[in-house]
């Protein structure tokens, strides 16, 4: 095969270090910006902070014009924080888009105990105080090492006892070995301890740890404890029918039973586990103004940076004696100002190209949420739909309706029987005001929803109305169900 040497000449687009930083700092949520901010004031001596500017200053940094700043921070306490209640019976999960905002530091940021002890050291503590001989005590700690975080033991008694006589020498005399009844003793002291609950190897044993140190006056406690022995997955399915019968109650009776049961906590250990709090940060505030939804940036969310005077001015003084590290880190001072100002400047456009397209939402609620896809809006701010799904993710907005996330406005369309469309969230917001009005002794069904929405003119599939509803984290008709 004779050889031969070809040119070949093709495009290749290549991102440039600015660039690259410009795109990962506009996928930053505001508290991951802050840290990388943080973190190039630190190795960079060409850039500095600017505490207490209403503006960027500094080379190729110009101050972004934002209608309604000056007012702006008015918003920040008109809504409350998320709230949620893990729920027994008919009580639901019930979060709300609210975010509070308060100038005081110490009310924004109340904080769990750093040192607040965990379940098992609330537990060894007790251990403790109580008088025991080494060994019982030992076999105590070893059944407190084996809960889980919500304080039950979910390994069998068998399990451990075989763990704990495979791990001990061989050479332990027989009267040292463990017996099975030694462990199952210590397991009831464990239960005794706090909180009541602790040690149960079920959902009932639970319950009905705790309901044995309630004062033995309590009304119905002794029908209370054969109900979580010996029928509580009836009371799970809402099988109230079987209940009564079973137990021989009256309807008043057996909602009084019920509401001392669901009076009690499943999960005892949960209020010792640590706290994952996380704080969200408003990018945007959105108001009203003379009759217009208008987008202003979060001033306490832009950070104010400029370039170092008294380094430039090293560097110029310099310049011909070689100070090429000096002019490197000028250069990238430059450009991070640039770019945090262009990321505020995307996120404005954005916010106001969605404000604009769901004013109605602003004006009547979910109910009057529109259809909107990313394409929609790239077209309006004439940018990449991968821009702008980066410009949407961990940015939020705060409304005088709560606090949300970009993608919330984001949903999918649903046909109408005018042939217009409606969004997704709409139909949702839809079934959670059927279901909030509907009587609790006949819930409405699947099927019953989809009906009432298409009399309103939405046409919605059962299985669809089925799968917003499971999104919603609503139970079935039949789990529904109370007296």
């Amino acid at each position: 095969m004779k050889q031969s040497l070809q040119l070949k000449l093709h495009q290749q687009l290549t991102l440039t270090p600015q660039l690259q930083q410009s795109i990962r700092l506009l996928q930053l949520s505001t508290l991951e910006l802050s840290q990388e901010i943080s973190q190039m004031l630190q190795e960079n001596p060409m850039l500095e902070r600017l505490d207490g500017a209403d503006r960027f200053e500094g080379p190729q940094a110009e101050t972004p014009t934002t209608p309604g700043d000056e007012s702006a921070r008015t918003e920040r306490d008109e809504h409350d924080a998320v709230y949620d209640e893990i729920a027994w019976g008919d009580r639901s999960v019930a979060p709300s888009h609210g975010g509070g905002h308060d100038d005081d530091d110490e009310h924004d940021f109340q904080q769990a105990d750093a040192h607040q002890d965990s379940l098992h050291q609330h537990l060894v503590n007790q251990l403790s105080l109580t008088p025991l001989v080494e060994r019982d005590r030992q076999l105590v700690a070893f059944l407190i090492e084996a809960l889980d975080d919500d304080g039950y033991l979910t390994s069998s008694l068998e399990e451990l006892a075989a763990l704990l006589t495979d791990s001990m020498p061989e050479d332990v005399d027989e009267d040292q070995a463990l017996d099975p009844l030694e462990l199952a003793t210590a397991l009831k002291l464990l239960q005794s301890f706090e909180p009541a609950g602790v040690g149960a190897r079920d959902l009932g044993e639970c319950l009905w740890l705790q309901l044995n140190v309630l004062p033995p006056n309590t009304p119905d406690l002794e029908l209370a404890k054969t109900l979580v022995k010996e029928h509580l997955p009836l009371l799970a399915e809402r099988e109230y029918g079987k209940l009564k019968k079973l137990l021989g109650l009256t309807d008043p009776q057996f909602i009084r039973l019920r509401q001392l049961i669901t009076s009690l906590n499943p999960r005892p250990g949960a209020a010792f586990a640590p706290l994952d709090t996380r704080y969200v940060v408003p990018d945007v505030f959105i108001k009203k103004v003379k009759g217009l939804w208008v987008a202003s940036l979060n001033p306490d969310a832009v950070p104010k940076l400029r370039i170092n005077e008294m380094y430039a001015g090293i560097l110029r003084a310099n310049r011909d004696n070689g100070a090429g590290g000096l002019s490197a880190q000028l250069q990238e001072a430059r450009w991070l100002i640039k770019n945090v100002q262009q990321r505020f400047e995307t996120i404005l456009r954005v916010s106001q190209a969605i404000v604009d397209r769901q004013r109605m939402f602003f004006e009547h609620g979910e109910v009057a949420m529109r259809p909107l896809t990313l394409k929609e809006i790239a077209e309006t701010v004439e940018l990449h739909e991968s821009t702008i799904s980066r410009v949407t993710t961990q940015k939020y907005m705060m409304t005088p309706r709560g606090l949300f996330e970009f993608k919330y406005f984001f949903g999918s369309s649903l046909a109408t029987e005018e042939g217009g469309a409606t969004s997704s969230t709409a139909i949702k917001a839809l079934i959670k005001q059927f279901i909030d009005a509907e009587n609790h002794a006949k819930p409405l069904s699947d099927n019953t929803i989809a009906d009432l929405l298409g009399k309103q003119g939405f046409v919605v599939a059962r299985r669809t109305v089925a799968k917003y509803r499971e999104l919603m984290n609503i139970p079935p008709a039949n789990q529904r169900k109370t007296l």
